[in-house]
């Protein structure tokens, strides 16, 4: 890869890391990451044209480095990759106050984009209905998988149907506002990923607030709940949003992604056994964070998780 960057890049280096097809090297006092790129070239012209927005407000984000060409865009053994210069040093951290100021700086407008995302509930039973098809067909070697997959399935159908009333019963035009978000957050959430362009999506301005946080819990739960109580003090959402906020939050996809690269070989299962042992400690602390929510505006209960129905 070395070769390829100096050819493509005119730029030499000494050293350069490998994760999976990630490649990571710094020259002088920069620091470069290559980046496989599989989205639409539409989706590639939308996240240029926001790097651009957030430069104009001073907002860090990592920046493209064409290739001699004059391209994004760089064809290697048949793989599309980006390289990008980070802006400011990789480890620094991005925490949840951090996270709600960026997601609060750049708004949807009436603009369409590709990057936009919608209509999740339809996707997640979708995929439900997909992980239903492959249980059936699983044989018996996986056995944390099979034993632990059922209930995983019967959260995330839980969280399908409250995400899904809360929907039909909102006002959705006035109800909701769409800011610039990530496919994935990390927990710790360091600039290296969260400052990587060819991650942004758009979504509800509490998606990378949930995502953090379910990474941040199943980390540190003292940590998760400082951080999400922290957030619950300085955010004022609409009674939608908060609706919102507590469906993804009960939707497991934390379980999901490790399952999913059980399914396609890239992990473990022991990597989710994690995740179980702490499952009831996660549905308490869904329950705390229901009973904050519920101070500010009247959220939609769900009896099982109730203080009651636990005790």
């Amino acid at each position: 890869m070395k070769d390829m960057i100096k050819f493509h890049y005119n730029i030499e280096i000494d050293k350069i890391e490998q994760q999976n097809d990630e490649y990571y090297f710094q020259k002088n006092e920069n620091y470069f990451f290559m980046y496989p790129f599989f989205r639409s070239t539409k989706e590639l012209e939308d996240i240029y044209q926001i790097c651009q927005e957030l430069k104009k407000m001073s907002i860090p984000v990592h920046t493209f480095i064409l290739n001699k060409e004059n391209k994004l865009i760089t064809q290697i053994n048949d793989t599309n990759y980006i390289l990008l210069k980070a802006e400011e040093n990789p480890n620094k951290e991005y925490n949840i106050i951090d996270i709600r100021n960026i997601e609060n700086s750049l708004h949807l407008l009436k603009n369409k984009s590709d990057l936009y995302r919608n209509q999740w509930g339809e996707l997640w039973s979708k995929k439900i209905d997909y992980f239903e098809y492959q249980i059936r067909e699983l044989g018996k070697e996986k056995k944390v998988v099979l034993n632990s997959l059922t209930y995983y399935i019967g959260l995330a159908e839980n969280a399908i149907s409250y995400v899904n009333n809360t929907i039909q019963k909102a006002n959705i035009p006035n109800g909701y506002t769409i800011t610039l978000s990530h496919k994935r957050i990390h927990f710790p959430n360091f600039s290296k990923d969260y400052l990587n362009p060819l991650t942004f999506i758009f979504d509800l301005k509490i998606r990378d607030v949930v995502e953090y946080i379910k990474k941040a819990f199943f980390i540190n739960e003292k940590e998760a709940w400082i951080e999400i109580k922290t957030y619950l003090d300085v955010e004022n959402l609409t009674q939608f949003e908060y609706q919102m906020l507590f469906g993804r939050l009960l939707y497991p996809s934390y379980y999901f992604d490790i399952y999913e690269q059980i399914m396609n070989k890239q992990a473990a299962e022991e990597e989710l056994i994690t995740y179980i042992r702490k499952a009831k400690n996660y549905e308490t602390f869904l329950n705390k964070i229901f009973i904050e929510i519920s101070k500010k505006v009247p959220i939609e209960k769900i009896d099982w998780l109730s203080k009651e129905k636990m005790l």
